[in-house]
């Protein structure tokens, strides 16, 4: 796909691995760019059944590029504005896709990095992973994956997190919900791809209609989501047949 993200496939499960280890796989607008337009195709495919994201070298991902504040100044307003609605792009399209994304957070994932990891629909980290939301220390907000983050922990551990910018490590973050599981050192990635080769040998029909449900009713009433389960039930007696 590009120099900054390899993309390999491995029979129907899809591989991206963010590459700038140099940079501990912070995000610039290379990289979000590519990200944006792999999930993009991913989900496009019909070959391919599920996606597992990572990082290259001692990091998942750093967050943002702190090297390409400079120029996103109030003077530079519509740089300003593109960067804003590429990055909430990156963090909605997860959510958004009909193919499961498993995140595999190997070492640091920090702000905008811990945001995209907690984007995926599950999330294996590595025993020595730390998570951290760290806006504030650099006098900036924990802006675009806020919401994220307050749904699935709650807004007092998500004040608390934000508030002081530090660092969790993967046992605490399985207890606060960030992330799904852990995984002995070194085998996250491993783990991720065992999973996403499972879910891949189902229904695809079934998987991604079980994922749409699933964020469906995450927002609604309890009625509401019995409804839509409801009309999901009706329709769903004809995806096994995929599998024939």
């Amino acid at each position: 796909m590009s120099d900054v993200l390899a993309v390999r496939d491995e029979g129907s499960v899809r591989v991206l691995t963010m590459n700038r280890p140099e940079k501990l796989n912070a995000l610039n607008y290379d990289l979000t760019s590519a990200l944006v337009n792999a999930l993009v195709a991913a989900d496009a495919d019909s070959e391919v059944r599920a996606v597992v994201l990572t990082g290259e070298g001692r990091s998942f991902c750093a967050g943002a590029d702190t090297s390409e504040f400079k120029t996103l100044t109030p003077q530079n307003a519509d740089s300003v504005n593109e960067r804003a609605r590429l990055t909430g792009r990156l963090h909605a399209i997860i959510p958004q896709m009909g193919t499961p994304v498993i995140g595999a957070v190997n070492g640091f994932a920090m702000g905008g990095g811990a945001g995209l990891a907690l984007a995926c629909d599950y999330v294996v980290a590595d025993e020595n992973a730390v998570l951290a939301y760290p806006e504030v220390k650099h006098g900036i907000v924990a802006a675009i994956v806020m919401a994220s983050l307050v749904k699935h922990v709650g807004r007092k551990a998500a004040f608390g997190l934000i508030a002081t910018g530090r660092k969790v490590d993967a046992r605490e973050a399985l207890m606060l919900g960030l992330v799904s599981e852990c995984a002995a050192a070194g085998t996250a990635v491993e783990r991720s791809f065992d999973l996403a080769r499972e879910i891949a040998g189902f229904s695809p029909t079934a998987v991604s209609a079980s994922k749409k449900l699933l964020h469906a009713v995450a927002d609604i009433s309890l009625t509401d989501g019995i409804a839509l389960g409801e009309k999901e039930n009706a329709r769903m007696r004809s995806y096994r047949e995929q599998l024939a």
